[in-house]
């Protein structure tokens, strides 16, 4: 028998998830809301990794890991694989937590992502994510197209992901100005009508072109993140940070991501994006700002 102690552990990233639009199509019968979504990818992330053994441990670190309260999606995630596979699995995972908590870009669901992906590589499984895509729903809204793990539309409740045209690289920054924001209170505040029987998204960007980062700021000015309005209302610094994004030099697009706090920015080129990002971290020391590229 293999000892546990020997096997080396299985790594995965949990990147950050950023919604280009958020469209609430309505609020469904059962008290959900309808969501029409694109969704891109940083090229910043958590680090996740599982070592298999007799005992299951979670050890977080990492400049957010002392953040993290309530049920870890992770553990969430172990215990919904071991039922799709049938099998009792137990060991270590060791999370390394770089991306806000509570933020706006789905830094747990990504977590509870890499965990599928890592623990399905752990079992030995071959068949790849995708049958698992729309049953990872159940641990979480976001967690479908962080499973996925690259740009797609995410509609429904979020279990429905389907490719997205293709995006080019996109320089663009992520602002979060450490505030929190409750989810739940930007879904109040927006108070959305009911879910109309045949209720479709908007088709302006189902053939819009994203092979620039100018084309795809233009292409974006027809979407919107309907959560936006909501989250300034309850929180004013939210408007101050989109409105610190858009005073860089060559910023392009700045829109809040998901319900937030985290604002993102994008810029014609990663040199823009470097200058505004040190320019805002200068202006704003209590900030949190990243340089990135969404994909």
């Amino acid at each position: 028998m293999t000892n546990p102690s020997t096997l080396s552990p299985f790594g995965e990233q949990a990147r950050a998830k950023i919604n280009l639009t958020l469209h609430v199509l309505g609020k469904r019968p059962d008290g959900y809301h309808e969501l029409d979504s694109l969704v891109v990818f940083a090229d910043f992330y958590d680090r996740l990794s599982f070592t298999p053994g007799l005992e299951d441990r979670l050890s977080i670190e990492g400049p957010f890991g002392g953040a993290i309260d309530g049920e870890n999606l992770i553990l969430k995630a172990k215990r919904v694989v071991s039922g799709w596979l049938g099998r009792e699995i137990s060991g270590e995972f060791r999370l390394e937590k770089n991306i806000p908590v509570a933020a706006g870009v789905g830094g747990g669901s990504s977590d509870a992502a890499a965990a599928i992906r890592v623990l399905l590589k752990a079992c030995g499984h071959q068949g790849g994510v995708e049958g698992f895509i729309e049953k990872a729903a159940a641990i979480g809204a976001d967690v479908p197209v962080c499973l996925y793990n690259r740009a797609a539309w995410m509609r429904g409740l979020g279990e429905r992901v389907t490719p997205a045209p293709d995006i080019a690289p996109l320089p663009a920054i992520l602002v979060n100005p450490r505030i929190k924001v409750s989810t739940a209170e930007v879904f109040r505040r927006l108070n959305a009508g009911p879910l109309l029987p045949g209720e479709a998204p908007s088709p302006a960007l189902a053939d819009a072109d994203f092979t620039s980062p100018e084309k795809a700021a233009a292409a974006l000015q027809h979407g919107r993140n309907d959560l936006e309005p909501p989250a300034v209302a309850i929180e004013p610094a939210v408007e101050r940070t989109l409105a610190a994004i858009r005073g860089q030099e060559g910023c392009l697009l700045a829109r809040l991501s998901g319900s937030g706090p985290t604002c993102f920015g994008l810029f014609p080129t990663q040199e823009n994006a470097k200058s505004a990002a040190e320019a805002l971290g200068r202006e704003h020391p209590g900030w949190w700002v990243a340089p990135v590229t969404l994909s």
